[in-house]
């Protein structure tokens, strides 16, 4: 039950509409002694009467249904109590009949999200750098799908540039085909650092490397076979780790795939008077009051950049799927680029670039460790899921050592370990990465919650119950504030979904746990009568099933057994 929605049709006011009064009812905070309240301050000018006197007038006209327990005017305020049993009643229902689909919404009906994430860079490795937006992403996807929109993945590959020069440079003279096929992007990484190292002493390597991506630009065919070659030696790696992380793309268009699209929309921004020229490159200057320095479209050599790409892109993407809305999941530094490219496309009097949305988040570090591809200090995500996973085996085997399909196990803490702590707190702020606190089993993290829900199915699997519920016993304290929490979840992911932000639902899972274990505790289950335990393994189910649906919009997935 929609309980604003019903509350707000029980208030009448002369001469104000329901659309006006529905915004005007809110959810009372933990600490009030009412589960919603509506403030009559708003009309006591229009209606010449004190907000005490209105609020009194609207609880005497009101018929109480059964669903409230009681209605006060409380100092110009109207209070709504729920009564808990119809409460208890009402959510347990309903969340046991919808099962896995309880907080599915049709709210994106016909509307289509178009969501740029991970956008790994061609024989470079997929290092702790790429993780963010690479869950973040992936949770924003599956979060979407889950309220009903078309959601479009997007994996902007970085496979354009003059590294590309350089590797081929690189493979020629220190390169083996065999051992590339063999180790992948490792093998790709070592030759590629290597070019950096010798282009120190040697510089004219870089002028051979420009030569090589000249021909590549040019349709050469050895050099782009080696191209491709290295794009699919890229994927096939990475895809590896996108199965263990629980990640999917609809479109692999990557810079190269917009070279044959910019040029229109350079002539369109010429054509529109909005390019000038400054020291032989093109650019788009803003009005003063923007306070941005100009985008910048093309170089003097006439070489084109991330802009005028991004420009191509966001162009083909509306033609193409027609979006909703176009989301960037891309680190904080590139506010400034995200800004200038949304600006110049306004300009161009397109009014859907209020629609295109730069996701920020902040940088990761792994224990103080600092990341560069180029010097060769690079963290690989795969090392660190492989150490995650190591480390959930030995406090697996410490703990249980008896435990089944322990592998698997430690494959699903240790994986989830790392995705539920990067992703717990805001995504905006920066993450120093620990095993030991995101491996911890008490605290906010992964394995917390993982460890909750095997306990679920243990209890569901253990205890049986052949009573009829027994709603009576679901209104104690800890009942009914599980039971609250239970009733949040599809409001907590409209939530995350309005503000980008996947920690809404992960912060959200985690409360449900604790509390789920507060419930734990206070309640014999398994002594309890048939009824009255019945119940109990209601609410017990309820909580397995929003969990594992929860964090497999993380794309974290729970064992059955810890």
């Amino acid at each position: 039950m929609d309980y604003k929605f019903e509350i707000a049709k029980l208030i009448k006011i002369d001469n104000v509409s329901f659309e006006e009064i529905l915004p005007l009812v809110v959810t009372a905070k933990d600490t009030a002694p009412a589960d919603f309240a509506f403030p009559c301050f708003k009309f006591a000018k229009t209606l010449r009467k004190s907000p005490v006197i209105i609020a009194n007038e609207i609880v005497d006209s009101i018929n109480k249904p059964q669903f409230l327990e009681s209605i006060e005017a409380v100092n110009g305020y109207v209070n709504f109590k729920l009564s808990k049993l119809n409460f208890v009643k009402e959510v347990i229902t309903k969340t046991l009949e919808l099962g896995e689909h309880y907080g599915d919404s049709k709210e994106g009906e016909g509307k289509t999200i178009c969501i740029d994430y991970s956008s790994i860079n061609i024989a470079k490795p997929f290092h702790m750098g790429h993780l963010s937006t690479t869950i973040i992403g992936a949770s924003l996807y599956k979060i979407y799908k889950k309220l009903g929109y078309n959601v479009v993945g997007i994996n902007h590959l970085g496979d354009w540039g003059t590294q590309f020069g350089k590797l081929i440079v690189a493979y020629k003279m220190w390169g083996d085909k065999d051992d590339i096929n063999k180790r992948g992007i490792n093998a790709l990484l070592e030759i590629y650092v290597k070019f950096h190292k010798e282009a120190e002493e040697k510089p004219e390597l870089n002028d051979l490397a420009r030569s090589w991506f000249k021909k590549i630009e040019d349709g050469d065919s050895e050099a782009n076979s080696l191209f491709i070659w290295f794009k699919e030696v890229t994927l096939r790696d990475v895809q590896k780790i996108y199965e263990r992380l629980d990640v999917h793309f609809d479109s692999y268009n990557g810079e190269s795939f917009y070279n044959d699209k910019m040029q229109p929309i350079i002539d369109e921004l010429e054509a529109k008077g909005l390019t000038k020229i400054s020291n032989g490159a093109t650019i788009v200057e803003f009005d003063e009051s923007e306070d941005m320095p100009p985008c910048l479209i093309k170089k003097a050599d006439g070489a084109t950049l991330y802009a005028t790409r991004d420009m191509a892109a966001a162009f083909y993407r509306k033609n193409t799927y027609n979006f909703y809305k176009s989301l960037y999941v891309v680190a904080y530094q590139q506010n400034l680029h995200f800004k200038q490219l949304f600006k110049v496309i306004e300009m161009m009097g397109y009014d859907w670039a209020k629609d295109m949305i730069h996701v920020p988040f902040g940088m990761v570090s792994i224990e103080g460790e600092k990341l560069s591809t180029r010097d060769g200090n690079v963290v690989f995500l795969e090392d660190v899921l492989n150490t995650a996973k190591s480390k959930a085996l030995q406090i697996i085997n410490e703990k249980n050592p008896e435990l089944e399909n322990k592998d698997d196990v430690a494959e699903m803490v240790g994986t989830g370990a790392v995705i539920f702590g990067a992703l717990v707190g805001s995504r905006i702020k920066d993450i120093s990465f620990s095993y030991d606190k995101v491996l911890n089993f008490d605290g906010e993290t992964g394995p917390y919650v993982q460890y909750t829900y095997a306990r679920c199915c243990s209890l569901l699997n253990k205890i049986e119950s052949t009573g009829n519920i027994n709603y009576d016993n679901l209104i104690s304290a800890e009942s009914y504030e599980l039971i609250k929490l239970i009733d949040k979840y599809p409001e907590i992911l409209l939530d995350s979904a309005a503000k980008y932000e996947p920690s809404i639902v992960t912060r959200y899972i985690y409360s449900l746990a604790c509390q789920f274990n507060k419930f734990y505790l206070e309640q014999n289950i398994s002594n309890s009568c048939e009824d009255d335990k019945a119940a109990r393994l209601a609410v017990v189910k309820v909580v397995k099933d929003i969990i594992k649906n929860g964090m497999s919009l993380l794309g974290i997935k729970c064992p059955v057994k810890m």
